[in-house]
């Protein structure tokens, strides 16, 4: 399940849900504004950026990393993301604030010792979505990202039709929209007739959260596409120069990218031995 762009979506539509999960919410937290921000220089992107108003007289900038993986190297990655982009930026704020959302404690990174004094500073408030208790007990928003993290398809199921009845009621189609997202995400076999069947849903129309996560799966699909594609044609012409290639190099080419890929389809033209592969890969 693509749970970044989930939370990209939530965000996007409530801004005000991160100050749900900090203590000390700025009084201007309604007119913060949500941005994806990719730090280009060194290629880092933040899972999302909380900029205050132009009017605001606190220039507090909020940080989110949401965390659905083990990751031993987490904290270092958030904090450079973090302090290079205060960096860049270094006039327009005063203070920052960062929120790390984790669907349990045991997916925090297992020493922190490096980070204690940033992750103990008052600063930093890390978020365990299964101690936020009852999903019925929350803010619809809170609510959608607990669907997340359930793992019985029988809870899920309940659990998005409880979130539906109650957008219905407040007329939020912002809600229905992710719901149906989330469940599309996780059910992803599920054609939309059986979708409906299963949240009691009665549409005319195909929602427009089933349209877009269709139309992205299909570019995933795409994308997995030309990246087998381009993976199997580079194997075939390594082969081909240096002959059966060991194990260990075979395994490094299937873990690239595609973006790796195609540096390699054009590096491997200068390639006059199996030593200038290795020492590619290992660069």
């Amino acid at each position: 399940m693509r749970r970044d762009s989930i939370f990209y979506k939530l965000f996007k539509q409530f801004p005000g849900l991160l100050f749900e999960l900090v203590d000390s919410p700025p009084p201007d937290a309604a007119g913060y504004q949500f941005e994806l921000v990719e730090v280009k220089e060194t290629a880092f992107r933040i899972d999302g950026v909380f900029l205050p108003p132009a009017s605001s007289p606190s220039k507090v900038v909020f940080f989110a990393e949401v965390q659905f993986q083990k990751d031993e190297d987490l904290y270092y990655r958030f904090f450079s993301e973090l302090f290079l982009f205060l960096y860049r930026h270094s006039i327009r704020y005063d203070d920052w604030f960062g929120v790390i959302i984790f669907p349990s404690c045991s997916l925090e990174p297992t020493n922190s010792t490096i980070h204690r004094a940033l992750l103990e500073s008052g600063q930093v408030r890390r978020v365990y979505l299964d101690e936020l208790g009852d999903l019925r007990q929350q803010p619809l928003a809170i609510g959608l990202m607990l669907l997340t993290n359930i793992t019985s398809e029988r809870e899920t199921i309940e659990a998005g039709r409880y979130l539906l009845e109650q957008a219905q009621q407040q007329s939020e189609q912002a809600i229905i929209d992710l719901v149906t997202t989330i469940i599309l995400y996780k059910f992803s076999s599920l054609s939309r007739e059986e979708i409906e069947a299963m949240l009691g849903l009665n549409l005319e129309e195909e929602p427009r959260a089933i349209r877009e996560a269709k139309e992205q799966g299909r570019e995933e699909g795409r994308e997995v596409g030309r990246e087998q594609e381009a993976r199997s044609l580079i194997l075939r012409q390594l082969k081909r120069r240096f002959g059966e290639l060991p194990d260990e190099l075979q395994t490094q080419i299937q873990a690239l990218s595609l973006e790796k890929l195609e540096a390699l389809a054009d590096a491997l033209l200068d390639f006059s031995t199996l030593a200038d592969l290795e020492g590619w890969l290992q660069d």
